[in-house]
This record gives structure tokens, C-alpha cells and sequence, in this order.
């Protein structure tokens, strides 16, 4: 029978049961919904969708398998609204089918939509409640809505129902957002003794180490995810900004370079590995890693900032000046970045705007090192008062520090510095 056939057929309709048309149209949607499934699952997407015009164009639109799987396709290409349509037709023609629906509320997720996605959510939950994706996929929509200990339920009963590696990373990442580090460290190696070698996991869980200081573990963790997948550009990263945290710059440099070559065009491998260089005083070197970063990603306010201090070290003032208004007007509320704008324009002799910069710094933060640049400044411009008032502030707060606090290396000899020329004893 050719594909066109059954429109000459319609006086068929009313007794359809009598007639062998109904048999052999519901044996060709069979095949048509094979051919298409199989067309999917290869990837071959545009003969997938010429079968799927023809299938929707024979049953005037009405075919659900066709409708869903033009709906993943649409929405593999990022073309969300539309995709979102087409499941709705779907679900329409078939309300009783999980799969529409979690499709549906999926959807909605990805174009931002949460309350509407958990309703659609509901409903799937309703007609199939031992479904894992449904509770992941409503886990993710309560994360996303900061709903974070309703995310957390709904992401352990999936796992309960059935575990997955991305319910792992979801929670992880959702005890993470909450500051929950132990419990994020918990979340991933329970993954990991599912999946010893998802190098998504090993990568996630050495940073949670990280974060509650057992760097040992942290360090094994993403040694073991490089080894996995010594391809990945994020594994790396998170090695490499490790063992220059150690300041181990020699080693990090060496991992970034063979990084570098798998990944050159990732901004912020240039900008660590420039500041490895800023570390070793090599400015020259450190400038043009970091100006290649620049290019990758101009808009990235950290490389600016780095290009901003990088040029401050080497007394490029007018330069400083550029990078770091650039990374001012990137990120407005850092506030070291206007300590380190004021001691650029104090270098250019503007003390009005310096002290603008060192009050707004402040503003945003109380910090020893503002007020002891701030008081340093204003003594070069010869303002002794303000400068002496600044001064006691900062002793202030530099011996509210706890003991073991770490300390700017020149804060010592500057602080002496000052005290000296103030006439004060610091014991």
C-alpha cells in the first residue's frame, strides 16, 4: 500500500471494523513508529523528521509517538517553546502516558517555568509514583526555586527508588548551595560507591574535600578523576588551582601546560596560569597568559582584576587603571577591587578619587589591609590627621584577628612603617 493511501478511503470511517483499513492502518503506525524510534536512537534526526511529517501528515496531526519524538528533537536543537508544544499535543491525545508528561514539566523546567513544571510534575507522580525521573527531575525544579530541603527529599527518594549518578550530583550540588559541605562530601561518595570511576563525581567530591579543608583527600580524589578522564578540562583546573593554592607553582604550571594543549581556549586556565607566574614574579610572562585569557573571554571580570594588580606590581599605572575599572564594571561589588583602584590612583596622584574608592571599599567591607593602604595614602599626600585615624582603625582591627589568621607578607613591615612615622609604639 502506498504511503499515501487511506485518504481515498474515508467513507470507510463509520464501519471501519468491517474493513481491512483499520487492520493495516494501525499495522503501518506500528512500522511507522519503529522506523522513527529507530531513526531517533541513531541519531539520524532529518530522516527521523521527514518520517514524522509524513506520519503526523496521514493521521491529520493526531499521532502521539511522531509528536513526542519531534518534541526531543526540537528540543535537542534548543528550541524549547516549541518542543514544549509539541509534548503538550501529545499529552493531550494521551493524557494517561507518564512519559508526556514528565516531558512536559521537564520542558518547563528548562525554560525557567518551576511552579508550573512541579503541577505538571504532580500529575506524572499521581499516575505513576515509583517513577525516579519524575522525583529527580521535581528535586531539580525545588533547587532551582530554592526550595533546598524539598530538593533534598524529592532527590533522595529517587535515589531510594532507583540510584543514578545524576541524582548524586544534583544532590551534592544542592547541599553545596546551602553550605552544606559534609553533606555534599556524603552525597558524592555514596555516588562514587555506585560509580568509582564517573569522573563527575570524583571531580565534585574532591572540591566539596576542599572545601572543608582535607586537602590530602581533596588532592587524591582529583588525581584519580584526571587519570579517568585526563581530558577534562575542569578536573584539571581544579588540580592545578589545588597545588598552586600549595604554592607548589612549578608542579601546577606543569599540569596547566599539558592542559593547555588539550584545552586552549578556556579563559581561566590562561588566567591561572598567569597568576602562577604573577606568583614567581615573573610579570612579562603572567601579562601575556592573562591577556590570552582576555581574548577567550573579554568579559570575565577576575582576569581583568589579575590584569589590573599584574600592572599595579609593575607600575603600569595608567593600565592598571583600565583593567581594573573594566573589572569594577563587571562585578560592581567586590570590594577589593576598589582598594586596589584606590592605590592605582593614588599612584597617578588623584587623591580626591582615591579616597572615594578606599570609602567605597570600605563600605563594603571592614577590612585591616583597607584601612592600613587608606591610612599609608593619605600620609603620602601629607593628610596626618585622617591618616592617623585610619591608622588606629586598622590596629583595631588587625589585632582583633584570630591567632592563626594568615597575614599579608609586607602588612608587618608596612604597619612598623606607619607606626614609625606616626610616633606610636606597637609592641
Amino acid at each position: 500500500m502506498s504511503s499515501k493511501a487511506g485518504t481515498s478511503g474515508h467513507h470507510h470511517h463509520h464501519h471501519e471494523a468491517t474493513g481491512g483499513n483499520s487492520w493495516e492502518r494501525s499495522y503501518r503506525h506500528v512500522r511507522d513508529n519503529h522506523r522513527i524510534h529507530l531513526e531517533y536512537t541513531n541519531r539520524d534526526f532529518d530522516s527521523c523528521l521527514a518520517h514524522i511529517e509524513e506520519a503526523l501528515e496521514q493521521s491529520e496531526g493526531l499521532a502521539e509517538y511522531p509528536l513526542y519524538v519531534k518534541a526531543l528533537i526540537r528540543r535537542r536543537q534548543g528550541k524549547i517553546q516549541e518542543s514544549l508544544q509539541l509534548f503538550q499535543k501529545a499529552t493531550a491525545l494521551n493524557p494517561a502516558n507518564v512519559s508526556n508528561l514528565k516531558q512536559v514539566g521537564r520542558s518547563l523546567m528548562l525554560l525557567g517555568k518551576f511552579r508550573s513544571s512541579m503541577e505538571v510534575l504532580e500529575e506524572a507522580k499521581r499516575l505513576d509514583p515509583r517513577d525516579w525521573e519524575v522525583w529527580h527531575d521535581e528535586g531539580i525544579c525545588n533547587a532551582k526555586a530554592r526550595s533546598y530541603e524539598k530538593a533534598v527529599e524529592c532527590l533522595e527518594r529517587a535515589n531510594e527508588i532507583q540510584p543514578h549518578d545524576t541524582t548524586y550530583l544534583a544532590l551534592g550540588g544542592v547541599h553545596k548551595a546551602m553550605s552544606k559541605h559534609k553533606r555534599a562530601v556524603q552525597a558524592y561518595s555514596q555516588g562514587l560507591k555506585q560509580s568509582p570511576g564517573n569522573p563527575e563525581l570524583l571531580t565534585a567530591c574532591g572540591l566539596a574535600y576542599l572545601r572543608i579543608d582535607e586537602n590530602y583527600k581533596a588532592f587524591e580524589l582529583l588525581l584519580k578523576a584526571i587519570s579517568v578522564d585526563p581530558k577534562n578540562p575542569n578536573t584539571i583546573l581544579a588540580t592545578c588551582s589545588m597545588i598552586q593554592e600549595h604554592a607548589d607553582l612549578d608542579t601546577a604550571l606543569l599540569k596547566y601546560r599539558v592542559a593547555a594543549v588539550v584545552n586552549p581556549n578556556s579563559s581561566q586556565l590562561w588566567n591561572n596560569v598567569g597568576m602562577c607566574f604573577y606568583g614567581k614574579q615573573k610579570y612579562i610572562a603572567s601579562i601575556a597568559c592573562l591577556k590570552r585569557a582576555l581574548t577567550i573571554d573579554p568579559f570575565d571580570w577576575i582576569v581583568n582584576y589579575n590584569l589590573g594588580l599584574v600592572h599595579l606590581s609593575t607600575g603600569q599605572h595608567a593600565s592598571a587603571f583600565h583593567f581594573m575599572s573594566s573589572s569594577i564594571n563587571l562585578k560592581p561589588e567586590f570590594p577589593s577591587s576598589y582598594m586596589y583602584l584606590a592605590v592605582i590612583l593614588s599612584k597617578l596622584g588623584d587623591v580626591e578619587n582615591s579616597r572615594a574608592a578606599y570609602n567605597k571599599a570600605l563600605s563594603l567591607k571592614s577590612d585591616y589591609l583597607f584601612e592600613l593602604n587608606y591610612a599609608a595614602t593619605l600620609y603620602n599626600f601629607d593628610l596626618l590627621e585622617e591618616s592617623l585615624a585610619h591608622f588606629r582603625r586598622f590596629e583595631e582591627l588587625f589585632r582583633d584577628q584570630p591567632n592563626n589568621a594568615p597575614v599579608e607578607p609586607d602588612v608587618p613591615t608596612q604597619r612598623e612603617a606607619l607606626a614609625r612615622a606616626h610616633g606610636i609604639d606597637i609592641e
